[in-house]
């Protein structure tokens, strides 16, 4: 479907036999922890911040071929690919593109060894999608920044050693800052477990100190910008439930061969055939979505178009979900037993409808683009 180049297929035919030679066998034994182990065997292999700067012990290549790695890594193990998503696409790329030197060179090489993990501070119990309603303030004190608020629903918090904070700097807009987790005036809240087994957590900050060098953005110019590196966060995601949809398929086409009833295969009913063009046609446009948003944004100097990215991570939630509903449907029983992959990839992808920005965002991001801007062009 894409036009790769030799090197991009050298590193997508490797990792896709690493994953299947490594990760095949227990990829769904993790139940929501994180592989520890596959995430450190990808950072000795060179595999993990794919596009990060070698200066900090990634692989110096873009987000089109972190995207790439997420989709062949996802198709064998769901858990891995959603730190690879989370540690390639959102906090150390927040880091990487706002940080300072210093902030940098401290936080980004643990994360690319496989050792460490940084997490994204957004939502509060009054802010969810509506980010200018967070009360979360960060404060110039005396020379000082001070930090004071909640987050609730942040994944990672219980392994991660530090977080990207969304905030308000008063009389100046929205922005955000790099804390870490152990800085005094941080106290955690509740850690709770969502469908998939992933942990979500609350916590408080009260007067936390924040140096100047880890303010990342601050100020309506800088946060746009920052706004507009959340695509690539999108993108991701999008990717990943791409990656969920493949692995369910791909496992219910296996079975649909190999289970006879009446006297044949399963996938020879004309109804299971059916079902199989359309997930695969829903998959394939899917696919091709979110790859055309990554290679235009690369074409615009890594710079994401709103619309194109609303529309790909729409789609890829919607119909992942509809591919592992009728992948699942079509081990019937067996799939819906406790333990079974296709059980916990229908609880995983769930979350691709609200994480990253939920399906009613998405469409009030591209019907606001299409008012101001007509429908896009052909060309």
């Amino acid at each position: 479907m894409l036009s790769l180049s030799e090197e991009q297929r050298m590193l997508l035919d490797s990792l896709e036999r690493l994953a299947e030679n490594e990760f095949a066998d227990d990829a769904f034994d993790w139940q929501g922890e994180t592989p520890w182990e596959n995430i450190e065997l990808l950072a000795d292999k060179g595999y993990l911040g794919i596009n990060i700067d070698v200066d900090y012990g990634g692989g110096g290549m873009s987000e089109l071929e972190a995207i790439m790695t997420i989709e062949t890594v996802g198709s064998v193990c769901p858990d891995t690919a959603q730190f690879l998503y989370e540690q390639q696409m959102v906090a150390p790329r927040a880091i990487e593109m706002f940080g300072s030197e210093a902030v940098k060179e401290e936080y980004l090489p643990p994360v690319t060894a496989g050792e460490d993990m940084i997490a994204v501070g957004i939502s509060e119990p009054e802010a969810g999608s509506d980010v200018g309603a967070m009360n979360t303030t960060c404060e110039d004190v005396d020379g000082e920044f001070r930090l004071n608020g909640e987050k609730v629903w942040v994944s990672s918090v219980e392994e991660a050693s530090a977080a990207v904070i969304w905030t308000k700097f008063p009389g100046e807009g929205l922005g955000s800052v790099l804390i870490d987790l152990d800085d005094p005036g941080v106290e955690m809240g509740t850690h709770n477990r969502n469908m998939a087994g992933h942990t979500q957590s609350q916590f408080y900050m009260k007067d936390v100190h924040v140096p100047k060098t880890h303010v990342l953005t601050r100020g309506k110019d800088a946060f746009k910008e920052q706004l507009k590196a959340l695509n690539w966060e999108r993108l991701g995601s999008a990717t990943l439930g791409n990656a969920i949809a493949h692995a369910a398929l791909e496992r219910a086409l296996d079975y649909a061969e190999d289970r006879s009833q009446f006297g044949q295969p399963v996938a020879d009913f004309q109804g299971i055939e059916w079902m199989i063009a359309d997930a695969t046609k829903k998959l394939q446009a899917s696919r091709a979505l979110t790859y055309q948003a990554a290679i235009a944004a690369e074409e615009r100097g890594r710079i994401p178009d709103r619309l194109q990215t609303s529309i790909a991570k729409l789609y890829s939630a919607e119909i992942a979900e509809e591919v592992v509903s009728d992948s699942l449907q079509l081990f019937g029983a067996n799939g819906y037993q406790q333990g079974h992959p296709l059980e916990y990839l229908y609880r995983m992808v769930r979350g691709r409808r609200i994480a990253a920005g939920t399906d009613e965002m998405q469409k009030n991001s591209i019907a606001d683009v299409v008012r101001d801007d007509g429908l896009p062009s052909l060309t």
